[in-house]
């Protein structure tokens, strides 16, 4: 992280506390961003696999205490995959997807800017095949590439900025702003540039005319003027302006993720699919089209890795017109 003055950090802490919607608000961002600083140095005195191993037993604690996202994710897993697993089986991928979360959320995500650099990122990431997607990366034009809450999101992005290749990424700005800043520092400390995501469409344009890559977390409920597209065989609602990003400025779509291969810090990138401009050309709806098939790409990518994705997230939360009325 790049270092930063105390007087820099007062600064924040007042804008934050002036910003708080009352006392009580900015005391309770004083209180989480405190929470996370002294968690981030304990941590930093255990190795990582020491520190997963225990992210893991707090996962398993979150399974039991929190009943609504226990069944919410039962609910979600359910019509995805009851075909392929009886309850059992859902309730044992429910309960890992837990674990899997715990442990990015507490662990890997303060972590991985220390452990991911130039020289160590091959000791806990392996590339699969990655040569079609990295001729897109590095071609004198845009890419928009494409994953989910699925493994480890924020590795997939951090590892590709360390390998030298522009990358910007849309993300929601969190409700802390100090825990916000903090996160954001490391992240961009890493090479990754990152977008908020409202007001970013002018950015975005100019991040694609540029020749360079922006990312999407795509699997974000888009609300009821989303464009919808199956998603394990159910209407999920999805941001039309991805696929008209692409339209817009013929930019291909690497749709790929980085997955846990085995336990602890070890994870593989894959890339799953790749759309090329020519392949909507001739579709009937060429945004309905691209956007099918980047949820499919995902899609296939969950099956193979499913306790890997976030099955507690209100995916399927909006419903198109026809199941509303």
């Amino acid at each position: 992280m790049m270092p930063r003055s105390r007087r820099g950090w007062r600064q924040r802490v007042s804008e934050a506390w002036r910003a708080a919607p009352s006392r009580g608000v900015a005391m309770r961002y004083l209180l989480e961003y405190a929470a996370l600083r002294v968690w981030a140095l304990v941590i930093g005195c255990f190795p990582v696999e020491t520190n997963l191993k225990t992210a893991k037993l707090m996962g398993n604690i979150w399974w039991l205490l929190m009943k609504r996202h226990r069944d919410r994710a039962m609910d979600n897993l359910r019509p995805a995959l009851g075909e392929r697993y009886n309850d059992t089986q859902l309730l044992k991928i429910a309960r890992r997807s837990f674990e899997h979360f715990a442990q990015i959320y507490l662990v890997e995500m303060v972590m991985t800017p220390r452990l991911i650099n130039q020289c160590s990122w091959s000791r806990y990431v392996e590339l699969h095949n990655l040569a079609p997607a990295l001729r897109e990366l590095l071609a004198d034009r845009g890419v928009i590439m494409l994953t989910a809450h699925f493994g480890n999101y924020e590795l997939l992005g951090y590892t590709i900025a360390r390998l030298g290749l522009p990358l910007s990424a849309v993300m929601r700005p969190l409700d802390n702003p100090l825990v916000n800043d903090f996160l954001v520092s490391s992240r961009e400390s890493g090479g990754v540039n990152l977008l908020y995501k409202k007001g970013a469409s002018e950015s975005a344009d100019e991040i694609i005319e540029n020749g360079e890559t922006l990312c999407f977390i795509s699997d974000q409920d888009a609300g009821r003027k989303g464009i919808f597209a199956d998603f394990f065989g159910r209407k999920a609602s999805w941001y039309k302006s991805i696929g008209l990003l692409a339209m817009r400025h013929r930019a291909p779509l690497v749709v790929g993720y980085a997955a846990r291969e085995k336990p602890g810090f070890h994870y593989g990138i894959t890339v799953e699919r790749i759309i090329q401009p020519e392949e909507w050309d001739d579709q009937d709806d060429p945004l309905l089209w691209i956007t099918q098939t980047f949820a499919h790409a995902l899609e296939t990518g969950i099956r193979r890795h499913p306790e890997q994705y976030l099955w507690m997230h209100r995916r399927w939360k909006s419903r198109p017109k026809s199941e509303r009325a």
